[in-house]
């Protein structure tokens, strides 16, 4: 009965091969048309997205695209497809995306070798620079202009680590790295093998090029509970402390963690486990449920204050005072920031609003929410620009938009990103003019924030993962106040630095 099925399914496969005349047709040049990739940047913003399936391969040749079947361009023949993962049979849509994936980011690895790319056709050094002589470019535009020309020009160096433990560096791996506000110091969470967490920062000041060298100045203070978010607070000064909100394990509940960034410069313990509230150099904790995401205030009509997204709940909590207000909503608050210009609390919701609280409003009246914005997924992060303006943000369906607050109008969109359900930063540095991001490919690209351009595509060190997403951090001084603009980016134990030349 087996062999019958397997000899009637074997003639219909012939049948079907013969059922269609074009395929001998196309025998010949199927390798040429199929066989090559182009780059992102060679082919444009909107070429950058990853492949479902090798299908799409396929139909840039004109090969149709059979349900159930693969077309394998080197064999130049159709294979069946069987769902989900299967150990006798490789040939899955998982691993063809995966192969086909991983076939790109080596191809886009050696480019950057190879050469350099371009970030506007007709665009160099010297024609800038000719132009401006001219009088065709303004003293702002050619500012742009070479920011653009030189960050797609950044040469990847390997960062040496030192560190007081030298053996961890090579067990623990990154879990996330948070610039400050002058962009010279970057906090970073490890995951720690054993399980848990521990917490560092780095001196940017000491980064020379070429010799890439840092000191990480960890704290021996660890956790076993998850990270959800973090940011950096301005207590005592700017940047004097970082906000860190993890989850609760069993019947021990959440908590908020005000974390003097001053205890880990010199890797010592802190030297008191229940420090009081009115004494900020110290560890002051808060109790609170899960968050999704925190804010600190530099707004002074919220002074001293942070604030928590959580399920349906956003917490504003006063740290010298240990008053809390909170704002009931609609879904679940997965990003948030402060406006410093006006008293106003942006939020990003899971289901897809962006709304504004006053923070001149009680929460228990009417008008806190004054405006609202609506995405078609849910929002992951967003970034008020200088000016307060504008906003830009990001969702889980991989968009990308800039809105302008006065009008509640969309000016631009970011194309390219990629996102499907993760938790996924973005990093916007008005200075240089650019917008950065990571998608769940493990891709970072690099937007321009002027006309939203896709500037350059950096792939990622290792082969795309879930749980081996880089986290970047963008610098406008590497090696102190002379040093120049790179970027920074960390995945699994090691730290890239790309510089400009």
């Amino acid at each position: 009965m087996y062999k019958g099925s397997w000899k009637s399914r074997r003639r219909c496969g012939r049948r079907s091969h013969q059922q269609i005349p074009w395929f001998r047709q196309h025998d010949s040049n199927e390798s040429d048309n199929t066989g090559t990739l182009q780059s992102p940047q060679d082919s444009g913003p909107g070429d950058d997205e990853s492949p479902s399936t090798s299908s799409s391969t396929a139909g840039s040749s004109s090969v149709p695209d059979l349900p159930g079947y693969y077309f394998d361009p080197e064999k130049k023949r159709y294979f069946r497809l069987l769902p989900g993962h299967n150990n006798c049979n490789p040939l899955t849509k998982e691993s063809i995306q995966q192969k086909e994936m991983e076939k790109k980011r080596l191809q886009l690895v050696e480019e950057e070798k190879q050469k350099k790319k371009i970030a506007r056709m007709g665009f160099n050094a010297s024609s800038l620079l000719r132009k401006r002589q001219l009088g065709f470019l303004s003293n702002t535009s050619y500012s742009r202009l070479a920011h653009e020309l030189r960050v797609t020009c950044m040469q990847k160096g390997k960062v040496h680590i030192q560190s007081s433990d030298p053996s961890a560096l090579a067990s623990d791996q990154f879990n996330l790295i948070l610039a400050n506000t002058n962009r010279d110091q970057i906090f970073t969470v490890i995951d720690i093998k054993a399980g848990g967490s521990k917490y560092s920062i780095i001196n940017l000041s000491s980064l020379r090029i070429p010799s890439l060298t840092v000191r990480m100045h960890e704290n021996l203070y660890f956790t076993n509970r998850k990270v959800n978010c973090v940011c950096w607070a301005s207590l005592n000064h700017l940047d004097s402390h970082i906000l860190l909100c993890r989850r609760g394990i069993a019947k021990t509940p959440g908590c908020a963690t005000l974390l003097p960034a001053a205890t880990l410069l010199p890797a010592s313990l802190f030297a008191h486990s229940h420090p009081a509230v009115d004494q900020p150099d110290m560890l002051c904790s808060f109790r609170t449920p899960s968050a999704w995401s925190c804010a600190w205030s530099l707004n002074v009509q919220a002074n001293n204050c942070f604030s928590t997204g959580l399920s349906q709940q956003v917490l504003l909590t006063n740290v010298v005072t240990g008053h809390r207000q909170s704002f009931r909503t609609n879904s679940d608050v997965l990003a948030q920031q402060f406006a410093v210009l006006a008293p106003l609390l942006f939020n990003g919701c899971r289901s897809g609003e962006i709304f504004a609280i006053d923070l001149r409003s009680q929460s228990r009246g009417k008008g806190w929410k004054t405006l609202s914005l609506s995405h078609d997924s849910a929002v992951t992060s967003l970034q008020i620009l200088r000016e307060e303006q504008c906003l830009i943000a990001s969702d889980m369906a991989g968009k990308i938009k800039l809105w302008d607050l006065r009008t509640m109008k969309c000016l631009r969109q970011f194309d390219g990103h990629v996102n499907e359900y993760a938790y996924l930063p973005l990093h916007v540095h008005e200075e240089e003019g650019f917008v950065m991001a990571v998608g769940q490919d493990c891709y970072t690209r690099i937007w321009s924030l002027r006309d939203a351009h896709l500037l350059r595509t950096i792939p990622s060190p290792y082969p795309a993962s879930r749980e081996d997403i880089p986290s970047v951090a963008f610098s406008s001084r590497l090696g102190g106040v002379l040093g120049g603009p790179g970027l920074l980016m960390a995945v699994r134990q090691d730290l890239y630095c790309f510089s400009y030349n």
